[in-house]
């Protein structure tokens, strides 16, 4: 899949091969408008894949976590002001759950962190105006994370995503990128 992808902030270290891109994050590199801070940035790094319509991705993250606001996950994103980053973030001296939906301003939720050693999955799903966010320790068995209103487009950039806001320097591997039609399964089915 990452054969299909383009660049929005390409960083200046990173390598795909054999279907497995490596990331190292630039300085300063962040997601992020408005709300709480009022500054508005959009540097953070993202290798996406276009839809056309409604989808579902998903792609496995493995991560040397360790700065304050070090992030990885999946982004969906229409333009500058509608946008959704999800995945972990470390902060507050932990690893976190973590999904940043933005439609004009930004909201951040967190949640306590199952990502083992800073390695998880993460799916993503639009579907008729529809977020739902998935997270999995293990590829098999995937809680809930988020489920909210998204605007609908007729085609999304999405794909995996990282930051570092506080530094340069981290190492994300992203595996097993896919993106398809939506998954169109009950709320609480965990597969």
């Amino acid at each position: 899949m990452f054969n299909q992808c383009e660049w929005l902030n390409e960083p200046a270290t990173w390598v795909l091969k054999d279907d497995r891109l490596r990331v190292t994050t630039d300085a300063s590199t962040d997601f992020w408008r408005k709300t709480h801070y009022g500054f508005v940035r959009d540097s953070g790094h993202c290798f996406g894949a276009r839809t056309e319509g409604d989808f579902t991705a998903q792609v496995h993250i493995r991560g040397g976590f360790e700065s304050l606001y070090d992030q990885a996950g999946l982004m969906v994103r229409i333009d500058e002001a509608n946008w959704v980053k999800a995945g972990v973030e470390f902060t507050d001296g932990a690893l976190l759950l973590s999904s940043v939906l933005t439609v004009g301003q930004s909201d951040w939720a967190v949640g306590s962190s199952l990502a083992t050693a800073g390695e998880f999955w993460l799916r993503a799903t639009v579907s008729k105006g529809v977020l739902k966010l998935q997270f999995s320790t293990d590829g098999k068995t995937w809680p809930l994370l988020r489920l909210a209103p998204f605007p609908v487009a007729p085609g999304y950039f999405v794909g995996p995503m990282c930051c570092t806001p506080e530094r340069a320097g981290l190492v994300v591997d992203f595996a097993d990128f896919e993106v398809g039609p939506p998954r169109e399964k009950d709320l609480h089915d965990l597969t």
